[in-house]
């Protein structure tokens, strides 16, 4: 997660966003198609509840747990996050709260396991009760019936006095996650770690096929460990702002050359944070592609201007979701 991608937004408008987001879900329920196991896809990105989920205040990152009744997302403020749950209750879905253990630090960057058992974030919340705030670290909080128990770090072989960013687990337990080393390509970089009893052991950089002397950050892994999605910024090959790449694995176990995601995928703006819902069949990412542009045929009038930078893709962090097909359509393009 880089700086260069964070923006601010008025203090005013965050404490709108954020009361918001606390009112009771019991009392409003939501009609969220797209979030109903078994809508399909399109085959072309579109803005996933927008207005709800998305609604241009900076949302990203997508996690459901595997029976598709919760949904977890981050609210990014430009100076901190807050990770947000949105859950299926009698007559559709609830409006979006902050979820248990988040809203106190910078919190980002859910993802659930494929039991359902754990949650893992990103978080820069102090170690210690009462201590200082730090660097990024990955937690994770455990299944405690409908809710979370209390946030735990993953220990040394993983969180360093560097940032560790956006973690993703294969059905193994392997978590993949993003981190700036001294001994990485260049910059951020894709790195492994296997579980181990009590944890989980050093970090493996995932390899060339994967890293360069670029940027490579936010990672997700099939569940399968078949093949890895990431974004990249600064490629020869990108289209803009940052692009999501597809590393499939070769015959000797290891991630191959990253192809470009394509322009059916990627946009001129930054497009990151890869997920696959539990059914592997949608894909949902984030994005900062807009409609607000110039030249235009006619002039933006001021309310025309004026409402679409207060609506999803102005320009700030929305949640898309496409038809995963095109995974294994670049994976036989390369067979």
């Amino acid at each position: 997660m880089k700086e260069i991608f964070r923006k601010l937004i008025p203090a005013g408008s965050l404490l709108l966003l954020l009361a918001g987001c606390r009112t009771p879900h019991a009392n409003r329920p939501l009609q969220i198609p797209q979030l109903d196991a078994g809508i399909g896809a399109p085959v072309e990105p579109e803005l996933l509840a927008p207005g709800i989920i998305s609604t241009g205040n900076g949302e990203r990152d997508a996690a459901f747990t595997p029976d598709h009744s919760e949904f977890y997302y981050t609210l990014w403020t430009g100076a901190f996050g807050v990770i947000l749950q949105i859950q299926q209750i009698e007559g559709g879905w609830s409006e979006p709260e902050t979820a248990p253990f988040s809203g106190r630090f910078s919190d980002l960057e859910p993802f659930v396991t494929h039991d359902g058992n754990r949650l893992f974030f990103a978080s820069n919340r102090p170690v210690d009760e009462g201590g200082d705030v730090k660097d990024y670290d990955i937690w994770f909080v455990e299944r405690q019936g409908r809710s979370w128990g209390h946030p735990i770090p993953l220990g040394a072989g993983v969180n360093t006095p560097a940032n560790e960013f956006y973690p993703s687990l294969d059905r193994e337990g392997n978590l993949y996650f993003t981190a700036a080393y001294e001994h990485s390509f260049g910059g951020e970089d894709i790195w492994m770690s296997r579980p181990e009893e009590g944890g989980f052991g050093a970090s493996e950089n995932v390899g060339p096929g994967v890293n360069t002397e670029k940027d490579e950050f936010n990672s997700a892994i099939s569940p399968d460990g078949s093949f890895l999605v990431f974004s990249s910024f600064g490629r020869e090959d990108g289209l803009g702002g940052g692009d999501l790449y597809i590393s499939f694995r070769d015959e000797t176990g290891a991630l191959g050359t990253a192809l470009n995601a394509g322009a059916d995928i990627n946009s001129a703006s930054l497009d990151f944070s890869p997920a696959l819902t539990p059914d592997g069949r949608t894909f949902i990412f984030s994005s900062r592609r807009t409609t607000i542009t110039a030249p235009r045929a006619e002039p933006w009038t001021y309310e025309d201007l004026i409402g679409g930078l207060n609506a999803p893709e102005n320009g700030d962090l929305d949640i898309y979701r496409v038809d995963a097909a095109f995974i294994e359509r670049l994976s036989q393009a390369i067979e």
